[in-house]
């Protein structure tokens, strides 16, 4: 039983076209997170998932097994990460300890956090997942909305509530998933009371989904991480 990284990274991204091994600063985007994983200490296998041959060959030459091939039902628009987490876990055949699922395009993975993650898992029996998470930059209690060209308040009460005395809310950072194996395979939901949060500063959290996105995640990474 051992512990696997696990980066999904399919070839057919329409947004940014081949998204997950396009240069970001200098390398391939999936360089920042297999170096992660291989600088975190903790794995005993970096497995790249994907169905294309440039992104295994990249994968390789980083330092990643890209040890079978995704099959073509899971590397649609429409297949899941725990799809994809469910066939690895599958091939891998019984031997996965817990299973840490990383995004191909998360510039701002830390090793110290990957090891936080599954030293917080293993000290918690009653956790099946550790994940990253950040604060909103603005109390979304105070969120407004656009109705025929015009603002409302999606909760008008708040309207004269201080910023301080609204609760901090939190969403997905987006950079890796701990699990353990029988949670992914029983499709146990992530942002539940299951799940153990890691905290992320704002600074290190930049999702890559529109061309705006890479370079915001450029000119962050240049100020904070460079």
């Amino acid at each position: 039983m051992g512990n696997i990284a696990l980066i999904p990274a399919r070839g057919g991204s329409k947004r940014i076209p081949k998204k997950n091994i396009r240069d970001f600063l200098g390398k391939p985007i999936i360089a920042y997170t297999i170096n992660a994983a291989k600088q975190a200490g903790c794995f005993d296998r970096i497995i790249v998932s994907t169905d294309c041959p440039d992104i295994k060959k990249i994968a390789e030459e980083c330092g990643a097994e890209v040890p079978f091939i995704r099959p073509e039902e899971i590397s649609t628009d429409h297949a899941t990460t725990n799809d994809v987490i469910k066939h690895a876990i599958g091939w891998l055949g019984g031997t996965v300890e817990y299973l840490c699922c990383l995004y191909a395009t998360a510039p701002f993975i830390r090793s110290e956090d990957i090891l936080e993650g599954v030293e917080k898992l293993k000290d918690n029996p009653s956790a099946s997942y550790a994940l990253t998470v950040t604060s909103f930059p603005f109390p979304i209690q105070r969120a407004v909305k656009i109705i025929d060209g015009r603002l409302e308040m999606f909760e008008p009460k708040n309207l004269l509530t201080r910023s301080q005395d609204l609760e901090e809310a939190y969403h997905d950072a987006g950079q890796f998933y701990w699990g353990r194996p029988e949670a992914f395979l029983n499709d146990v939901a992530f942002f539940s009371e299951v799940s153990i949060p890691i905290r992320l500063p704002r600074h290190l959290v930049q999702d890559i989904d529109t061309e705006e996105d890479w370079h915001r995640a450029e000119l962050l990474y240049k100020a904070s991480c460079e």
